[in-house]
């Protein structure tokens, strides 16, 4: 049976009050009493009832992540480690699936602080602005990645400009001139951040983009990565490369290449970004980020801004790495940049 307060106090002698007392660390307790309190707590395996506690404070000790979507390797490993480092606060995190549409979206912004969630980690892809201007001061958030609203709010992302600009030096390095991109390129958003530092890339090379060679992509899985590269190759445009937003474009691009009969990375180099398990095993160059920090810095803001809602935004950069594998030297590494972790 559960121990309540009142089996600490009966068993310790003392009244209700007081065992309230000790177990909230009030300092008007003497030291005696205080001690027979603590015996009889371990002595019966008294443990705080958590979730009452926080409502009494107008929390629920939730906190929710709200990802486009959950099939996904990278935001599936977000998940497992934002949850972990929600445990070690003592919070519990629930998952909301946006699918990355505006009405996801608002669900994640409006609802779920309607339903005993403390607050949201987002993970925004088409959210208007007037919304989280709207939101901001109302729901504890904390924003990831590289869609940037003129809001102050706390925000945890890494540098997109100079991780895709330090990727197309990398491709460039290797001899390749003509790199296809695969990704969406909206202004304000992460695959527009990533478009800017492959550009800079190409201008302090001298190159400048051929829109030949950026193919339509309609999402970021593996099918729109093939989908891109036989249109890319059935209108007669050949690569030396392909830079990808994502590791699953990636991984659909080589297997397109390879079944049209190219050889990754003779004839094409394929690179991506995220750094997800299976990119390991296929030997895909890649950018990783450092995803373990990513999560435990937005739960800590987000931690931070339930307990103190006044507190001052904070801007989190979190650092990455290019991983080079076969996908663009072949079987041996470039000299200086060793292979990333995993097979």
């Amino acid at each position: 049976m559960t121990v309540t307060l009142r089996d600490v106090a009966a068993n310790a002698g003392v009244s209700f009050k007081t065992v309230s007392n000790v177990v909230n660390g009030h300092p008007h307790v003497s030291e005696v009493t205080r001690a027979r309190v603590l015996a009889a707590i371990e002595v019966l395996g008294y443990r705080p009832n958590q979730t009452a506690r926080s409502l009494r404070h107008g929390r629920s000790g939730i906190l929710a992540l709200a990802v486009p979507e959950l099939t996904s390797p990278y935001f599936a490993a977000l998940a497992s480690a934002a949850g972990r480092a929600a445990k070690e606060h003592g919070r519990v995190l629930v998952i909301e699936e946006t699918r990355g549409d505006v009405e996801g979206e608002r669900v994640a912004l409006v609802d779920l602080t309607s339903r005993l969630v403390d607050g949201v980690i987002l993970s925004p892809l088409v959210t208007p602005h007037a919304t989280v201007v709207e939101r901001i001061g109302r729901t504890p958030l904390v924003m990831l990645g590289e869609h940037r609203y003129d809001v102050a709010a706390d925000h945890v992302a890494m540098d997109s400009v100079r991780a895709a600009r330090e990727l197309t030096e990398h491709l460039l390095a290797t001899g390749r001139t003509r790199i296809a991109v695969l990704g969406r390129q909206e202004p304000g958003s992460t695959g527009g951040e990533r478009w800017r530092g492959h550009v800079r890339a190409l201008a302090a090379a001298g190159l400048r983009p051929d829109e030949a060679l950026v193919p339509r992509v309609r999402a970021y899985r593996r099918e729109d990565g093939v989908r891109a590269v036989r249109d890319l190759l059935g209108a007669g445009v050949r690569p030396d490369a392909v830079l990808c937003f994502n590791d699953l474009l990636a991984l659909g691009a080589q297997h397109a290449l390879r079944t049209a009969g190219l050889d990754v990375p003779g004839d094409v180099a394929v690179a991506g970004f995220d750094d997800v398990e299976e990119s390991r095993y296929a030997g895909l160059t890649t950018v990783a980020p450092d995803l373990g920090l990513l999560a435990r810095e937005a739960v800590r803001l987000l931690v931070r801004r339930v307990e103190d809602p006044a507190v001052a935004p904070a801007q989190v950069e979190v650092p990455f790495r290019v991983v080079v594998r076969a996908s663009t030297v072949g079987p041996v590494d470039t000299p200086g940049c060793g292979p990333g972790p995993g097979p």
